[in-house]
């Protein structure tokens, strides 16, 4: 996998409180790009952190319906990988660049 496909990818670390949560049980969140596949995810978290990850799992989260100026939208829908290391393994998602 190119690097130009790891990072079409893994859009970025999805960081909220129940990706803390599940942080403790080795798991770490992702928003990935919609068309992604779970091999696409397991190899582009594996070349770019240089872990071994254990179990993908995907979500679509639909985006809220929301009004502005008395007229109907939505936000942007989402599409995140929940993300299980083996054991001794981790990534340090908070890092800033």
């Amino acid at each position: 996998m190119s690097n130009e496909r790891i990072l079409d990818t893994l859009r970025a670390p999805h960081i909220s409180e129940k990706s803390a949560r599940v942080s403790e049980h080795n798991q770490y969140v992702f928003v990935v790009a919609p068309e992604a596949t779970k091999a696409d995810v397991r190899e582009a978290v594996e070349k770019m952190f240089d872990v071994k990850v254990e179990q993908v799992n995907l979500v679509n989260s639909r985006g809220k319906v929301k009004s502005f100026r008395f007229r109907a939208g939505s936000r942007q829908g989402k599409r995140k990988a929940y993300v299980r290391l083996a054991d001794g393994q981790s990534i340090d998602v908070s890092a800033k660049a």
